[in-house]
């Protein structure tokens, strides 16, 4: 089980942060991610996201992957605690791609597609243990910059350091504690309001 512990901030001007991420992170890739959310009736409890994504790694090879996450999602404070799960679908052949066939699968069950989400960015780790920081141009949202803490269990401890660590992060990359927004992307697109 894998619990992540993250926030994100809203930016008007991804540049200076995007300057200063390069010079404390270690640089790891550039992404597009492109998001379905399914969901039975609606019911965000039944919520499942297929994630297709291209990934070119700082050292030029190229990635395309299917995921496949369900999480059970709090909100803390503006700091998400999620526990999630998440597996890759893989290729069926050179035809037919898993992730079409996976959502097929969903479809048939009941779930149907209710938001679509597209992000573009980049994405560093700092520090250590890592902090994994992505710095997103979200199609209709803005920019944002999404901080995250793996941890292995949901301990109270470790949630409340990850948040100060955040938190720390956050004002070392000159971002104020107010541009943080709690709402989750899909809640943002669902009402229109960016």
């Amino acid at each position: 089980m894998a619990v992540e512990i993250e926030l994100k901030a809203r930016l008007d001007d991804p540049a200076p942060v995007k300057q200063r991420l390069f010079s404390l992170g270690t640089y790891c890739r550039s992404y597009g991610k492109s998001d379905t959310y399914w969901a039975a009736g609606g019911n965000p409890s039944s919520e499942v996201r297929v994630r297709r994504e291209i990934d070119t790694e700082a050292d030029g090879r190229v990635w395309e992957k299917t995921l496949v996450t369900y999480k059970i999602k709090e909100i803390r404070d503006g700091i998400e605690i999620n526990d999630e799960r998440e597996f890759t679908v893989s290729e069926t052949g050179p035809d037919e791609a898993g992730g079409d066939v996976f959502e097929g699968l969903l479809n048939r069950l009941g779930l149907r597609p209710f938001i679509r989400k597209e992000k573009q960015g980049w994405a560093w780790t700092v520090g250590t243990p890592p902090v994994l920081a992505e710095l997103s141009m979200v199609k209709d949202l803005g920019w944002f910059l999404e901080l995250e803490i793996l941890a292995e269990e949901k301990d109270e401890r470790i949630i409340a350091e990850s948040r100060k660590r955040l938190l720390s992060l956050l004002e070392t990359l000159d971002i104020p504690p107010e541009w943080v927004e709690s709402r989750p992307y899909t809640e943002m697109l669902k009402n229109g309001k960016a």
